[in-house]
């Protein structure tokens, strides 16, 4: 299993469940801030086209090549059907953001072999780490 820090260093692309267009919402400013610093985010929200300069998806089995990581901007509830389609792509890690927990959810990505994450965020662990996928 890698350390949070491990799959963000090892990922260049991040698919985003429920990027959210409004710059309020941390939906919005943790994939900006990611991609600022090189990762490539691919939004998948049902309701926009495009995010962040990239595409969006309405699902993760619409994203047409693979992905590093799926992290996870929904309720804990759908977090579970999130962590099933993340299997299903060959997603290898999963991450929910802070104060994101599903027992659920880490018990179908330990049982598929994934790396799983919760209640961290990406832009914390980015900047504790002093990543970035630039030059």
């Amino acid at each position: 299993m890698r350390s949070a820090q491990q799959i963000l260093a090892d990922s260049a692309v991040i698919a985003v469940v429920g990027a959210s267009r409004d710059p309020g919402k941390a939906a919005h400013r943790v994939p900006a801030e990611m991609q600022r610093y090189g990762w490539r985010i691919i939004p998948v929200n049902p309701t926009v086209d495009e995010l962040f300069g990239e595409r969006a998806y309405r699902s993760l089995a619409d994203i047409p090549h693979p992905v590093d990581l799926v992290d996870v901007f929904r309720p804990a509830e759908d977090a579970v059907e999130v962590v099933r389609q993340a299997v299903a792509i060959g997603a290898p890690a999963v991450w929910l953001q802070l104060g994101i927990v599903s027992a659920e959810a880490r018990r179908i990505a330990e049982e598929a072999g994934i790396d799983y994450v919760e209640d961290r965020c990406l832009i914390v662990e980015r900047a504790a780490a002093g990543l970035t996928r630039l030059g």
